[in-house]
């Protein structure tokens, strides 16, 4: 860790509510909140919500939920008011600092640099500076604001500003990045840069040097695509007078293809993964690990072990790829921790969605049946749908491939009159099992087994019909076989279509 003491370290996350809370913001709140909580410093939650136009009320509130779901707690902030409350942590309710309520603290620091002469207003409108990219590009100079407003003692006649510019000083920035080593930008090649609108509408790279000078933020950890930003950033906070916080920028999140991650390959937001029924503490693993590592080879880890694992030093700074064949494997590894109990309890409010109502007993039982086969909480009702209902299927379905529908006919029959002979509590599986083998006798297992295992799932592929039933209970597993015995003729006349 950079010098600075353990519990002095102060870290924000900060994002802008202009649409869902993405994964690779999830990822940089997680890279914060680990670094903070393994040095006893202090997470901030900052909404950037500069962008009045865009800024939504309910892509903030998604912000909250999707942090206090995988247990990102913050530390300070304003007492909320009651009208926008997070979810409250145990450290109180503090709402997060919103920038959109901080815009007399941006005036004064505005108001500063330009008695300074380090800004000034531009009165160059949109058409005048895509006039000047064009006159740059001709000479294939680099795309940068041309400066001509920096000379003007009085606003030209007729005009109003546009906006108000930092000088940038053509000077070298360098930097050690924590994450990938020394880093140098030549500032002449910026252009002097918009800081905000007017001085009450700050711009993004003027209102987050404010807010972390006063917020003391002693490392800012973010996407490497904010590297660009840094040394702007840091020219501003020499010309007011700033503390330089540490820098880490970590790296993009990557599909498969290694392209930007992109809707096109994947969901990017995390209410889809929450959604999806995927584990806080298997989601919360994954991204640790993208662009991270512990020590050794061990990835199965608890959000305990990964805070006393991180470290800034042990991010990589080529781009991590988002696979989701290694997050469903994590997250069965994780629900390997939790017994059919805890699950039937956590796949509940996915049955109730789907509107299957069932009782304590008949979900650790499907659960029991499921849990080799599913990835997530959803899996479980995604792949066990047929247990709440069964699917429409065809009735030459129940004919195995090398039988006829009468024998199919008499082998389901065969089975329920066995099964009949079972009282309701005796219904389990060495039981069932004996019914199952009498009924096949010294046939061809396939032409029982098969037959059997449609009239139960209406699936081609499904668990094994003796699990099927023991999760059924006896009254439905008999009412299934009936109506498949119905449905098959019974004159020796084949199937229609």
């Amino acid at each position: 860790m950079a010098d600075v003491p353990g519990n002095a370290v102060r870290v924000r996350f900060a994002p802008s509510p202009t649409g869902p809370l993405h994964v690779g913001g999830v990822r940089t709140a997680l890279f914060n909140w680990l670094f903070a909580r393994r040095y006893g410093g202090t997470f901030i939650l900052r909404i950037e919500d500069t962008d009045k136009t865009r800024s939504e009320a309910r892509h903030e509130q998604d912000i909250f939920d999707g942090l206090s779901w995988l247990g990102l707690d913050w530390d300070e902030g304003p007492l909320t008011n009651g009208n926008r409350l997070p979810v409250a942590s145990d450290k109180g309710a503090y709402g997060p600092y919103r920038q959109s309520e901080r815009t007399a603290l941006y005036r004064k620091y505005l108001e500063a640099l330009m008695a300074k002469g380090d800004a000034y207003y531009c009165y160059c409108t949109k058409d005048e500076l895509e006039a000047q990219r064009e006159a740059a590009a001709s000479q294939g100079l680099p795309p940068k604001y041309s400066g001509h407003c920096r000379a003007h003692a009085a606003p030209p006649t007729g005009k109003k500003p546009e906006v108000i510019r930092f000088r940038i000083p053509e000077v070298k920035v360098e930097f050690k990045d924590l994450a990938r080593g020394k880093v140098v930008f030549d500032a002449a090649l910026f252009g002097d840069i918009a800081i905000a609108k007017d001085l009450d509408t700050p711009l993004y790279n003027f209102a987050v040097v404010v807010d972390d000078e006063l917020m003391k933020i002693t490392h800012v950890i973010r996407g490497e695509d904010h590297l660009s930003n840094t040394p702007k950033q840091i020219l501003m906070q020499r010309a007011l007078g700033f503390r330089e916080p540490f820098y880490a920028h970590i790296p993009l999140i990557l599909n498969p293809d290694r392209s930007k991650m992109s809707k096109r390959f994947s969901d990017t937001t995390l209410a889809s993964y929450r959604e999806k029924g995927y584990l806080p503490a298997a989601l919360v693993n994954f991204l640790a690990l993208l662009g991270w590592h512990p020590k050794g080879d061990r990835e199965v880890m608890s959000v305990k072990e990964l805070i006393g694992a991180f470290d800034l030093e042990r991010i990589q700074p080529a781009g991590a790829v988002f696979n989701e064949e290694k997050l469903n494997w994590l997250d069965r590894e994780h629900l390997k921790v939790f017994d059919d109990g805890e699950i039937a309890t956590l796949v509940t409010p996915f049955a109730e969605k789907e509107g299957f109502h069932a009782d304590r007993g008949f979900l650790e039982r499907m659960v029991a049946v499921e849990r080799t086969r599913a990835n997530t909480l959803r899996d479980f009702i995604d792949g066990g749908r047929f247990f709440f209902a069964i699917p429409a299927y065809e009735a030459d379905l129940l004919v195995w491939r090398e039988s006829t529908p009468d024998e199919a006919r008499a082998a389901l029959t065969r089975v329920k009159d066995g099964l009949a002979l079972i009282s309701a509590d005796a219904f389990y599986a060495e039981d069932l099992r004996g019914a199952v083998s009498a009924a096949v006798g010294d046939r061809k297992r396939g032409v029982v087994l098969w037959p059997l295992r449609v009239a139960l799932s209406g699936l081609r592929a499904s668990p094994d019909p003796i699990e099927i039933m023991g999760v059924l209970g006896r009254e439905e597993s008999l009412r299934r076989i009936e109506t498949a015995i119905l449905r098959l003729p019974s004159d020796g006349s084949t199937i229609k279509a």
